[in-house]
């Protein structure tokens, strides 16, 4: 095994920050959102994946996707908004093995109130703490990461199909 690359004190404080910034932050929106609206984070994140989504509806394997939650996460959540009567499921049209998340007009209402808050919250704790390059920056930053972890998920799913074959 190859000796680790150990991270610089310059590298190991930009990852401390980051962990403590991204943990704090999200901490602090969710609590806000909860406060102020009884909601939490994830429930406002599915709630605006659902409202940007044409129809406002989403196959629940897309929905968990963009709110980087598994599926069986994302069903828990959709159970209880669907509870709220925030939102509801439906099959899908063209394949009926799928099932939508559909935003109800009462979800529409609490998001439409919720919105204020969040977008507050965002923009005092991340973007006003920050001029618009680095802002820039660091959105190059994590898309970038975004896309290194998006290519190593896809690398180890093909890995995983190739240990499948070679096994039967």
């Amino acid at each position: 095994m190859a000796e680790p690359r150990w991270l610089s004190e310059e590298e190991q404080q930009a990852w401390r920050a980051f962990l403590r910034a991204g943990v704090r932050l999200l901490e602090r929106l969710d609590a806000e959102l909860e406060e102020a609206h009884g909601m939490s984070l994830a429930d406002y994140e599915v709630l605006a994946d659902l409202s940007e989504a044409p129809g406002e509806r989403l196959r629940m394997r897309d929905l968990a996707e963009m709110a980087l939650v598994s599926r069986s996460r994302l069903t828990h959540a959709v159970d209880r908004l669907q509870a709220a009567g925030l939102v509801r499921r439906e099959r899908c049209g063209a394949d009926r093995r799928g099932v939508n998340a559909v935003l109800t007009p009462k979800g529409r209402r609490l998001l439409e109130e919720a919105a204020p808050t969040h977008v507050e919250g965002v923009r005092r704790y991340l973007v006003d703490c920050g001029s618009a390059a680095e802002l820039t920056r660091l959105t190059s930053l994590f898309s970038r990461v975004t896309q290194t972890l998006a290519e190593a998920g896809r690398a180890c799913s093909s890995d995983e199909d190739d240990g499948a074959e070679n096994t039967s």
